[in-house]
């Protein structure tokens, strides 16, 4: 697959229902590497909603970046929040399962990365990813980012009628980005 010419943008309110429906769509997707999904149960009832969205839009240091392809289609989210004087967090990465394994998600990472820096400052950035995606978590490793030893709880009162395995919760990340070469 060839990469895409991608033009990225802060996302508005208007592009609300267009980012929940990606996102809940990326995160339900099925691929077939071992680990990089996960539980298909627990990700067949993913569900965020558009005022989900819109409430982190409309906080007063985050936004949802989206890139677009040539002809308009959003093919790639991430969410972005400032989090102290240096600090900014990352979540909800997002792409096209029309264009897994392209390096999309590798694009928008950098863009997300490249727009903290230059919007905010930030020197350190955080995010998580689920225990039990193995693949998703050395792919961030590969990006740069550390386990930071830290982990946070998963919200099992969620999925009470799922049975999920035991000890799963959110290994958190860092990476500093004064000692990498942040570009758009």
């Amino acid at each position: 697959m060839t990469a895409l010419d991608l033009n990225f943008r802060v996302a508005t309110l208007e592009d609300a229902p267009q980012l929940q429906e990606l996102v809940q769509a990326a995160f339900r997707a099925e691929d077939s590497r071992s680990d990089w999904t996960g539980d298909m149960g627990l990700a067949s009832q993913f569900h965020i909603s558009v005022k989900e969205i819109e409430s982190f839009m409309n906080g007063p240091e985050s936004a949802f970046l989206m890139a677009t392809d040539n002809n308009g289609i959003v093919v790639g989210t991430i969410g972005v929040s400032k989090r102290g004087a240096n600090g900014a967090r990352l979540s909800m990465l997002a792409v096209d399962q029309r264009h897994h394994r392209g390096g999309l998600g590798r694009q928008v990472l950098g863009y997300a990365e490249y727009y903290i820096h230059q919007t905010w400052g930030a020197t350190k950035l955080g995010l998580n990813a689920l225990s039990t995606r193995q693949t998703l978590i050395a792919w961030y490793m590969r990006r740069g980012y550390q386990k930071t030893g830290e982990t946070s709880p998963f919200p099992r009162e969620r999925f009470p009628d799922l049975e999920l395995p035991d000890g799963m919760c959110f290994v958190e990340f860092e990476k500093d980005l004064d000692t990498v070469a942040v570009a758009a």
